[in-house]
């Protein structure tokens, strides 16, 4: 029988108290090396006893004043990551042992949002600015694609972002928690079994992953929805395009996803015939999106040795059925943490930690309007009273001003001094304290 996501059965006020959802903090000792992370009413006793003070707000973090690692007990903690072209998922969790197997105990969930097509766009811009200039006769930068060679192993720009995203946050991640090992998810699909599902001698297509690496694909290329109707967020199924009955094979390129109602009135069909003609030629559409996203986990495999960790690796189809057999939701830290050979997971009331990378400001000095003419410049330094655009701060301004209260969030500077805090715009510089630097990414609890 499949294993259940582990839940102990609670009854009166605890169950009021597991309803509420938390946040684990991460700890370090008085030479600032991680110790095992702890619960928030643990935290609120250390740093109310000042036998803690607060090292950083995102992830939330403390500092114990009276111990040290050598005086503590860590237990093995693993790092675990899924990898998206938009999204990547990451998971700290805790392992244990029981009868059937390891187990793992959720200890931070977070979703680490990446600015690649921020970067694809920038690119794009930078382009047509430089296009625009050379066709006007203009001073501009002679064009050097003639002379250059990528390489070997190029990635563009918006992927290379996404790698060194994930990389800075293992390496992060290393210095808030005991982590000792690192699981990543790298060959998102087969695409050779995809191609020819026939094939024999592979272990696995025998084994219980059977037919998930398909499924896997076909979630992802059809977007999570119905091929004939669009609808979402219901049971999907395998339709064949031309029926086995009438000669139709198991190729990725003949399968569909459908729901129930749509492959039971679509019968023995083709879907042409079914009135759903355009479906067969976006079924038909090359690999090219799996052949790249199993090229950028390759790569980020390869980065993330520089850590300095031991590294598993495993499919998206064992993903897919790990979080499938535990009854898992649907999240992108989710499904981070039910990547590895597991035998139970303990999926807890963990909030999620939202990981947005804005970047570190820009090369690019003159702020021109959308033909590319300058229209201003930005300052040349990047500091104004101690205060740095991306900065958490937070603003007392006194009640008899227009922007009177306490606001708090990412400041945005001027060489005037009249900053915007979060979305009030006009406080000044003198009610701001500063509560964590810039980093290049904004955080937000869901």
């Amino acid at each position: 029988m499949p294993i259940q996501a582990r839940h102990q059965p609670l009854t009166g006020a605890s169950q009021e108290a597991e309803r509420k959802e938390s946040v684990m903090v991460f700890v370090l000792d008085r030479r600032k090396q991680p110790l095992m992370p702890c619960s928030e009413k643990r935290a609120r006793y250390l740093l109310e006893r000042k036998r803690a003070v607060v090292h950083r707000l995102m992830p939330f973090t403390i500092r114990l004043k009276d111990r040290q690692a050598e005086e503590s007990t860590l237990q093995p903690v693993v790092l675990k990551f899924d990898p998206g072209s938009k999204t990547t998922g990451i998971a700290l969790a805790r392992e244990g042992a029981t009868e059937a197997g390891v187990i793992h105990h959720a200890l931070h969930l977070a979703h680490l949002e990446h600015r690649g097509e921020t970067a694809h766009q920038a690119l794009q811009q930078r382009a047509r600015y430089r296009r625009r200039r050379r066709n006007a006769n203009l001073r501009y930068r002679p064009c050097r694609f003639l002379n250059r060679r990528r390489p070997a192993g190029w990635l563009s720009p918006s992927l290379r972002s996404r790698i060194e995203n994930v990389v800075q946050w293992s390496r992060r991640y290393q210095r808030l928690a005991p982590v000792d090992h690192i699981e990543v998810e790298r060959v998102k699909f087969d695409t050779q079994l995809l191609q020819n599902p026939e094939m024999t001698g592979m272990t696995y297509q025998c084994g219980e992953l059977a037919g998930w690496e398909v499924r896997a694909y076909l979630l992802e290329k059809w977007g999570r929805r119905c091929g004939y109707c669009g609808v979402t967020n219901v049971p999907f199924e395998l339709d064949h395009l031309l029926p086995r009955s009438r000669g139709g094979s198991d190729r990725v390129s003949n399968l569909v996803l459908a729901c129930h109602e749509c492959n039971q009135t679509k019968g023995n069909r083709t879907a042409a015939e079914f009135g759903h003609s355009e479906v067969e030629a976006q079924a038909r559409q090359p690999l090219r999106d799996a052949a790249a996203m199993n090229a950028t986990c390759y790569a980020l495999v390869q980065a993330l040795r520089s850590v300095g960790l031991p590294i598993g690796t495993w499919s998206g189809g064992r993903t897919r059925w790990n979080r499938s057999r535990f009854n898992v939701p649907k999240a992108h830290a989710l499904d981070a943490l039910c990547v590895g050979d597991l035998a139970e997971v303990d999926v807890g009331k963990l909030r999620t930690l939202r990981i947005t990378a804005l970047g570190r400001g820009s090369h690019q000095r003159t702020n021109v309007d959308d033909s590319g003419f300058p229209r201003g410049f930005f300052m040349r330094q990047k500091r104004v009273r101690g205060f740095q655009t991306g900065d958490m701060v937070r603003a007392v301004v006194p009640s008899h001003l227009k922007t009177g209260g306490i606001h708090r969030g990412r400041v945005a500077v001027r060489v005037t001094g009249s900053f915007r805090v979060g979305k009030v715009d006009g406080i000044n510089a003198k009610y701001c304290q500063v509560l964590q630097r810039a980093d290049g990414y904004a955080y937000t609890l869901i």
